[in-house]
């Protein structure tokens, strides 16, 4: 029987020798916080990379984003490229690295060959001067196939995204909580089987963060970093197209809301509005709508298998990035972690009843 986030509950450790909160670092080896921004149009964009970033989310940039390689332009994150144009850049036209040396192939099916083929002879060519994301898996034998091919990171869940409707409609998935372990308990059976540390890529959980819980227990679980959409895209600083509060329309004996005047989610003013609790609403989508698409300039527009909402914005990126170090130590302090890596890939938790889980999900 497989499980999800919601089916386990994390078990503290029998004492911890942690007294505060502020002798835990939660940050990995390069200061940055173990999260990762979907490569989505409606959460990142140029405008506010450096502000995740600067908040200490590492970034990847949307398909959408038209990218250009010029040593002009140097990005601090990931840049996210379809397979094909993948294979154009970096394989048939062995383009130097110039400007970025991280890239994320960005597809939905990582089971296929043409990637696996993709990332072999890409690593063939750039070595360790390309670092790849590649994904998304939900198979634990891919992820330690992509790994020994020379995939960096791996994007592990399919169809568990708030704008992705993948599963839904076609039935193929893997629980995330069970895949992420799963994974976790293979890399500890060969390294004890092989007898020493075997480096393997940095597994990055994707899709369906619903709130902080959820991410803090697939890095318990194993994940290296979570991957998140919907949660960021509910900040107001997200690419997302952000509007005033809904308007309510009446007539013909019907009512209905249409989201109010657009804004421009980093001006000044809309911050000061915000702080004083005035209400916004921003777009969310998956990047296989119909829309999105037409935006990459595909020929054929596929059925969709993405989703289109408006979403009430919540928080500010620092705002919640605040709550997220505060949650994640504490979760840290009662299992004994003083570090980040002493906290990834504990296996100390319990698979509860649903009667448990409505007991605390208030």
């Amino acid at each position: 029987m497989k499980f999800d986030f919601d089916d386990i509950l994390i078990e503290p450790a029998t004492l911890s020798s942690i007294e505060h909160r502020g002798d835990i670092n939660c940050f990995d080896e390069n200061n940055m916080l173990p999260l990762f921004t979907a490569p989505m149009d409606t959460v990142i964009c140029k405008e506010n990379e450096n502000l995740f970033h600067k908040n200490g989310i590492n970034t990847i940039l949307p398909r959408t984003y038209s990218k250009e390689f010029n040593e002009d332009d140097p990005e601090p994150g990931f840049v996210a490229l379809g397979l094909d144009q993948f294979i154009k850049i970096f394989i048939k036209n062995k383009i130097p690295l110039i400007c970025t040396n991280r890239i994320c192939i960005d597809i939905a099916n990582g089971h296929m060959k043409k990637l696996a083929d993709a990332v072999e002879e890409a690593k063939t060519i750039h070595g360790k001067n390309l670092i790849l994301m590649v994904g998304n898996v939900a198979n634990p034998k891919t992820f330690f196939y992509l790994s020994n091919l020379g995939a960096d990171y791996i994007r592990v869940g399919i169809g568990n995204g708030g704008g992705c409707l993948t599963t839904q409609n076609v039935g193929i998935g893997y629980p995330l909580a069970s895949l992420i372990i799963d994974i976790q308990q293979e890399k500890i059976r060969r390294w004890q089987e092989n007898g020493n540390f075997i480096n393997y890529a940095k597994l990055v959980a994707d899709g369906g963060m619903k709130n902080y819980s959820d991410i803090i227990k697939a890095l318990f679980l194993g994940s290296d970093y979570a991957m998140v959409g919907s949660i960021f895209n509910k900040a107001l600083e997200s690419a997302g197209d952000t509007f005033k509060a809904n308007v309510r329309h009446k007539g013909n004996n019907e009512e209905w809301l249409e989201p109010g005047e657009q804004v421009n989610q980093f001006s000044k003013e809309t911050a000061e509005a915000f702080k004083y609790e005035n209400k916004f609403f921003k777009k969310f989508r998956g990047m296989s709508t119909k829309q999105v698409q037409q935006i990459l300039g595909n020929k054929e527009i596929r059925t969709s298998e993405g989703v289109t909402r408006i979403q009430p914005v919540e928080y500010t990126i620092s705002g919640w990035v605040e709550n997220f170090k505060h949650y994640l130590s504490t979760a840290m302090s009662y299992t004994d972690s003083r570090e980040l890596k002493e906290f990834i890939g504990n296996d100390k938790f319990n698979i509860i009843t649903q009667n448990s889980f409505k007991r605390f999900n208030k």
